[in-house]
């Protein structure tokens, strides 16, 4: 639930759970500095309940239409997974996959190389090779998007997907596409982030995953985390440290959106 902060909220909603005789196991509240309230609810009925229902009653104590409700029953996403040429995050997206440590269903993955073929064969997911390099932008993106209307995923993953999306692409999936950027955002947006980095003389380098919207690597933040180096780490020992961090940025990411604790606002995110 989300809204304008008001007196009640947290009575008028455990009330209506407990009327429809749900048991509350974990809950937690957030109000931002202009008054935005956001609260998270996980809870469990052994008689079965109507989600209508409680959605209707949650209207009738609760009127202002601001306020937006919603109920996510605890169930595995349908994922798509986009790829170019580098394995870190790929693997262990799957690995983690192939040991049912992550709460989704991973469906397929896309790359424009064919490099990564024989290894996602491995987990027995269907892989897409799409070229880009005899299509423009436009016509490799159109045959995308094709390719994921066969899958209707819920969210896309991009695990090093190292190709710039336009807006047209983006608007498919609005608020729905995860990537991990190799470095601290708002720090070294763009290309050869350790390149940066390592010219800037940092003492440490990060990663940051977040969602895609319009605005390259400026969507809203979802993880980040850092490592410390110092001068004696050249570029290259910058890009090798900073790829492990890459790869459990994005496992935390990933959890945290497949697990509904996630909310949005604007340009920021609200973690619950």
């Amino acid at each position: 639930m989300e809204g304008p902060d008001a007196k009640g909220l947290i009575f008028n909603v455990t009330s209506v759970l407990y009327k429809n005789e749900c048991n509350i196991f974990k809950q937690d509240e957030y109000v931002s500095p202009n008054g935005w309230f956001y609260m998270r609810t996980e809870f469990e009925s052994n008689n079965g309940y109507e989600p209508e229902k409680v959605l209707q009653d949650l209207r009738k104590v609760i009127p202002n239409e601001e306020i937006k409700f919603k109920l996510h029953q605890q169930k595995k996403k349908d994922i798509v997974l986009l790829c170019t040429k580098e394995h870190h995050c790929l693997s262990e997206i799957l690995i983690r996959y192939a040991f049912e440590e992550l709460n989704a269903n991973v469906l397929a993955v896309v790359s424009n190389y064919n490099s990564l073929q024989p290894f996602v064969g491995k987990f027995g997911i269907p892989f897409h090779y799409i070229s880009a390099e005899d299509k423009s932008r436009e016509e490799h993106e159109e045959a995308v998007l094709k390719t994921l209307d066969i899958y209707k995923p819920e969210f896309l993953v991009l695990a090093k997907y190292m190709r710039i999306l336009s807006p047209a692409f983006v608007s498919n999936y609005s608020n729905r596409i995860i990537n991990i950027h190799h470095s601290f955002l708002p720090a070294f947006i763009g290309a050869n982030p350790y390149k940066q980095a390592y010219e800037r003389g940092v003492k440490i380098i990060g990663a940051t995953a977040h969602f895609v919207n319009d605005n390259l690597d400026e969507g809203p933040i979802i993880a980040q985390d850092t490592k410390e180096v110092d001068h004696r780490y050249s570029a290259q020992d910058m890009a090798r440290d900073g790829r492990d961090v890459e790869k459990m940025v994005l496992i935390k990411a990933l959890k945290l959106v497949l697990d509904d604790r996630v909310f949005i606002f604007g340009n920021r995110t609200v973690i619950l």
